[in-house]
């Protein structure tokens, strides 16, 4: 039984027949017509969320996510895609520079030039950044067109 039931109200019927019919962004359109087909309408009785998973291919959680986010937050917000709101950039301006001035500082003692891994545990060891791997250095020293062979 779906946690979230959506009713919609006849403007808001009209205005996403009319986002499916302009077109768009591809998610929108597939939103729309799945809140069309979760509203509590007597011809949508048949619509489970099995049956609107095989016709859209969107996830139970897809579908679940739509419902909540349109009782919460309103149309627009369920059209949308969710917010991500844990993401963020890991590797700062700072750590950056801190980086960049490790491997063109002097090499550790017995070793001829810095590894990604060691300039990655002097980071952590310099307490710049809690967790780094050597991978995400060779990304930033890419991107930071810092060449350690001239």
């Amino acid at each position: 039984m779906p946690r979230y039931e959506v009713t919609l109200t006849e403007e808001e019927i009209k205005e996403l027949e009319r986002q499916i019919q302009k077109g768009g962004k591809g998610y929108r359109i597939k939103h729309a017509q799945i809140l069309l087909k979760l509203d509590k309408r007597p011809e949508n009785k048949e619509w489970t969320y099995d049956r609107m998973k095989d016709a859209y291919g969107a996830s139970h959680s897809t579908i679940a996510g739509i419902a909540k986010r349109f009782v919460t937050e309103g149309l627009e917000a369920a059209l949308g895609r969710k917010k991500q709101e844990n993401r963020y950039r890991k590797v700062t301006g700072e750590v950056e520079a801190r980086l960049c001035a490790i491997a063109c500082s002097e090499a550790p003692a017995g070793a001829s030039r810095w590894t990604m891994q060691a300039i990655a545990d002097e980071l952590i060891r310099l307490e710049v950044i809690d967790y780094i791997t050597d991978s995400t250095v060779c990304d930033v020293m890419k991107k930071t067109r810092l060449s350690l062979g001239l």
